[in-house]
């Protein structure tokens, strides 16, 4: 699936402008990673990467186009921020690009706010950077 959200974006965003990690990369740091199956089929994905202590960062949400709009993102993200909570943590970060309009408008209406760049991020014009206080 990462390899399928890499094709996606790759015709949208110079390689310096893509922020992800390797499926690798992701089990090597400190994270939670989850797949999400429907009828047996790879539905979807996601990670959060804990950053000592100080908040969460979103990683490689995605959804096979095929499920999308099934609230397989919204189970993904309940998912991922409690594992977050469970691991004491309290704020949730992400990174994404600007044409993936979609995910901005699911973060948004999920209480993410925009927030300058954060952590080893610079600003990129391509860039959007959210933040969400985990209640």
């Amino acid at each position: 699936m990462i390899a399928e959200l890499e094709a996606e974006l790759r015709p949208q965003y110079p390689d310096e402008s893509r922020h992800g990690y390797s499926v690798e990369k992701l089990l090597r740091r400190r994270r939670g990673v989850l797949l999400v199956r429907k009828d047996g089929v790879p539905a979807g994905c996601g990670g959060v990467q804990l950053m000592d202590g100080a908040y969460g960062e979103l990683k490689r949400m995605y959804v096979r186009p095929r499920f999308r709009g099934t609230g397989l993102a919204t189970l993904i993200l309940e998912r991922l921020s409690d594992h977050a909570r469970r691991e004491g943590i309290q704020l949730l970060r992400l990174e994404t690009g600007i044409h993936q309009l979609d995910a901005i408008d699911f973060y948004e209406r999920n209480g993410f706010r925009s927030i300058p760049p954060f952590g080893a991020y610079r600003d990129d014009p391509l860039s959007r950077f959210y933040e969400k206080r985990l209640s």
